[in-house]
């Protein structure tokens, strides 16, 4: 996909809001590549400061930040610019949460890892038109031990305690954390 056959309308700002800096950086770059004019926030307040002063007319927030929701900057975004397209990404692919998001103004909703083209893609669509599938998607494989390292981690890496929010035996855990991450 490239910039000249995007239409991004009069205004291109896109606000990335994510506590993953890596990530924010990648994306970042990859959006302004195709034409958006981009502002990175790492945390909660700094999002909602930047919806307030100066409200962009795309978002991507993910949903859990250190510091916070951040459907607080959805919300903020959506009371200061009403027409904002706003998609929100998450490691966690609960059905829930994707409602509360879209109930709150979210445009979209996108599961984690996503690359600049399905962003795009959910920032453009239409409400009448859905985005096209991803054309190389995760392996269930993939999204199954994605989600068990995000447990792991959030755990602070304790096996015990992640076997048991994830409702795994210990040992079933420790094998397929030794292992490597499926393709």
């Amino acid at each position: 996909m490239n910039a000249e056959a995007i239409d991004l309308g009069p205004d291109p700002s896109l606000l990335l809001v994510d506590d993953d800096e890596a990530f924010l950086k990648r994306l970042g770059k990859a959006m302004e590549k195709r034409g958006f004019t981009v502002t990175l926030a790492g945390t909660v307040e700094e999002g909602r400061r930047i919806a307030t002063q100066t409200p962009p007319a795309y978002a991507v927030v993910d949903l859990r930040l250190e510091d916070g929701n951040g459907l607080d900057v959805v919300e903020v975004l959506r009371e200061s610019r009403p027409e904002a397209r706003i998609v929100v990404l998450t490691g966690y692919g609960a059905i829930a949460t994707a409602v509360a998001a879209v109930k709150i103004g979210a445009t979209d909703y996108l599961s984690k890892p996503a690359d600049a083209t399905e962003v795009t893609n959910a920032l453009l669509a239409r409400d009448d038109a859905l985005p096209p599938p991803p054309e190389n998607p995760m392996s269930a494989d993939r999204v199954r031990w994605e989600h068990i390292q995000r447990v792991y981690e959030l755990c602070d890496r304790n096996v015990s305690e992640t076997a048991r929010r994830l409702g795994m035996h210990r040992r079933t855990l420790q094998r397929i954390l030794a292992k490597r991450s499926p393709r």
